[in-house]
């Protein structure tokens, strides 16, 4: 392709992008395989100039506003919308530092081109020439690409580091691998990665993790297909760690999604005793069952749930030595990899999830026994969302309390990244995904108090009575 039908390329993914209601790279894999005759460079080039606008998205809106875009003139008429070609003109200009002639003769309407330039944006070509991203007079929350609702209760959780730990979110996440221990050693996997000309270092914190360097096709390694290598953020293998499973335990992955912890969680049991994989999304179970399969795991059951308040819950409390939530959430902490969530709703918002993440939690402590582990985790920056989850949830669950996760963590595994005895994570500190976790346990249960099969026949008593 030439540069000007690449940046037509990108205007129209970006358009596409803007209108759909679908995440940026579940729209772009449909863009790609709808044109089948981009080229694999060229397709990175596109991607590369649309994503690169998602971490852009706050500085380069302020700069158009600045230009006149976006908003309301003097006289009450419109200004020009913040579209796509906008978006672009705005990037090469500032991100690129294109000159204003070189910009302008992109557009020129001719074969695969961009159509010619109308009057407004050969205004902002002159507006923003000479201009780099960066300003004095951005804010914090643009220099940091913080969306509104966001900011004031990340700069209140970080303080002074608000700017260097929102800037770390800034650049794209690298590709990081978990080493199934079932299958082999992080050693073996290493040299399968070097043989196969990848180049990859152990991951720092994570005992079975490996970060890759260059850019690779990894599901076509045979070390992939044969199930010794799983793609996962150190960050979301970690929860496993603070889960701790023992070989022979009964554990539940309450929100299991695609399975990536569930994998963690079963391989660290070495394939012996039972892990219930549960969810509400019944085809995202099915699917994860192709990756339980490669991994060479057995002791893995699906279970999809109705809802959180689901009968089997009820059936089954007291009966799990370990229960995890990786509770829905704003995703805050994965900015990295999904740059247009910060800026596009496209899922319940902070004031649906947060009830949702306490019903979720009191309804999964059901399944913990006496001595049990409840392991609450997020993908969240968000104090609401973590902390104060967990501090509300053990005020109105005195059976529970908090274990250290220095406590909680496998032995010969390394320190985990602790804050007031919880798993705290982020990509300035630690280069992961922003991830949290608390480990609470529940309390042995007193001399002569009913056990869970008691309780359970209890209840069955109840349920026929009210029938």
């Amino acid at each position: 392709m030439t540069p000007t039908a690449r940046l037509q390329a990108a205007i129209d993914l970006l358009t596409e992008v803007l209108a759909t209601p679908r995440p940026a790279d579940a729209v772009a894999s449909a863009f790609f395989r709808a044109r089948r005759y981009i080229g694999a460079k060229d397709r990175t080039d596109v991607a590369e100039k649309v994503y690169g606008i998602l971490r852009r998205w706050a500085r380069l809106h302020w700069w158009l506003n600045r230009a006149g875009y976006g908003g309301a003139n003097a006289d009450g008429t419109a200004q020009p919308a913040v579209d796509a070609r906008a978006l672009l003109i705005a990037d090469e200009l500032l991100t690129r530092g294109r000159s204003a002639s070189s910009v302008a003769e992109h557009f020129n309407g001719g074969k695969f081109a961009p159509l010619p330039l109308e009057a407004h944006e050969r205004a902002l070509i002159q507006a923003l020439e000479t201009h780099t991203l960066e300003h004095p007079q951005q804010p914090d929350a643009v220099v940091a690409e913080v969306p509104d609702w966001a900011a004031d209760t990340l700069r209140n959780a970080l303080g002074e580091r608000f700017v260097p730990e929102m800037q770390a979110m800034l650049g794209a996440a690298p590709m990081d691998l978990r080493v199934n221990p079932v299958k082999g050693t992080r050693e073996q996997a290493l040299a399968a990665l070097a043989k196969a000309g990848v180049q990859a270092e152990p991951t720092k914190i994570s005992a079975l993790g490996i970060r890759v360097r260059n850019r690779f096709p990894i599901a076509t390694l045979k070390a992939f297909q044969d199930g010794l290598l799983e793609i996962q953020d150190e960050g979301s293998q970690l929860v496993a760690f603070a889960a701790n499973p023992q070989p022979g335990q009964q554990v539940v992955d309450f929100c299991a999604g695609a399975g990536g912890k569930t994998l963690a969680i079963a391989a660290m049991m070495a394939n012996k005793g039972r892990v219930i994989a549960c969810d509400v999304l019944d085809g995202r179970l099915k699917r994860a069952q192709e990756r339980f399969r490669r991994a060479g795991l057995h002791n893995i059951e699906t279970r999809p749930l109705k809802s959180a308040r689901d009968p089997w819950v009820k059936r089954h409390k007291g009966r799990f030595d370990r229960v995890v939530v990786d509770a829905p959430c704003s995703g805050t902490g994965t900015w990295r990899r999904n740059p247009d969530a910060r800026w596009r709703q496209l899922g319940p918002g902070l004031s649906e999830l947060l009830p949702l993440q306490a019903e979720i939690l009191d309804s999964a402590a059901r399944l913990v026994r006496p001595g049990g582990r409840l392991v609450y985790a997020t993908c969240s920056l968000l104090p609401e969302e973590n902390q104060d989850q967990v501090t509300s949830f053990l005020a109105s669950h005195p059976d529970f309390t908090l274990l250290p996760v220095t406590e909680a963590w496998p032995e010969g595994m390394g320190a985990p990244p602790s804050t007031n005895g919880m798993l705290s994570l982020s990509p300035a500190r630690h280069d992961t995904d922003g991830f949290f976790a608390a480990v609470m346990v529940r309390k042995e249960a007193a001399a002569g108090a009913p056990d869970a099969d008691e309780l359970e026949a209890e209840e069955a008593g109840e349920d026929a009575t009210e029938t």
